[in-house]
């Protein structure tokens, strides 16, 4: 349909993955703008070569040349122009994916100049004219929702939203992304990191985190969940010392023992 693909959800549950993943199966370019705040389009999109514009002025006065307007032509030709991500995309031989990652992250002046882009598959410099896309990148956008992203915008998405996996597909990603660890350890450590989820903590681990935490305690020799291993690797799962307090202070200790009580720990 060649409309982006708009992706919420919380840090961590696969969304910059997904965009990784499409450009391996479509064996194609990925492309990424990371966004942030204060992110403008000579960043995004392009800018003009400053440099070899203000040499190629040099090398026109020591020529003593007089005809302005093919000078400044000559600043302002294509070859002048630098590729951003954005431009970048439009301008490739085969479509690439774009992704544009963590959206949410830049402001609303941004947001407003994308709609051309995603609409149209166009970029327009005004020295220069519009740039359109002969091969329309496929487009993936990911927010983890720290603001909302205006309806201008989300209007010429599809829209997704990208839950935390369930146990069984998120035991599955471990075995693939951590393949040296045990068995039972990565069924343990999954199962852990599901309950701890449901703990109210200041930021819920995502997947990235959980095979972070299986490596962790496979390059510690861990064949088993235990008090002891949880507290020593927490930093691994956890990145907000009041969420380790909480888990350390009673919750992590509850969720070994429903580990038990479940015979996951033996």
């Amino acid at each position: 349909m060649q409309r982006p693909l708009f992706l919420e959800g919380e840090a961590g549950v696969g969304k910059t993955e997904l965009a990784k993943v499409l450009a391996q199966i479509e064996d194609t370019p990925l492309i990424r703008l990371q966004c942030y705040e204060g992110l403008g389009v000579a960043e995004a999109a392009y800018e003009w070569n400053a440099a070899r514009q203000l040499m190629e002025i040099r090398m026109a006065e020591a020529a003593h040349a007089t005809d302005r307007a093919a000078l400044s032509r000559d600043l302002y030709r294509r070859e002048m122009l630098i590729e951003r991500p954005l431009l970048k995309a439009l301008t490739q031989p085969k479509s690439p994916v774009l992704l544009i990652d963590e959206l949410d992250r830049a402001d609303e002046p941004f947001e407003a100049y994308l709609l051309e882009v995603l609409a149209e598959y166009q970029i327009t410099v005004p020295e220069l004219g519009t740039i359109h896309a002969q091969h329309p990148p496929r487009v993936i956008i990911t927010s983890n929702r720290t603001r909302e992203i205006r309806d201008a915008l989300k209007r010429r998405c599809l829209y997704h939203w990208v839950e935390f996996p369930d146990v069984h597909r998120e035991l599955e990603i471990v075995r693939r992304k951590a393949p040296g660890a045990a068995e039972a350890l990565s069924r343990q450590a999954v199962e852990f990191v599901q309950r701890v989820r449901k703990v109210e903590l200041f930021k819920l681990p995502g997947v990235a985190e959980t095979i972070d935490w299986v490596n962790a305690l496979t390059a510690l020799n861990v064949l088993a969940l235990d008090p002891d291993s949880v507290r020593d690797t927490l930093g691994v799962l956890l990145k907000y010392q009041e969420d380790v307090e909480r888990v350390m202070e009673g919750e992590g200790a509850r969720i070994i023992d429903e580990l038990r009580a479940a015979a996951i720990l033996r």
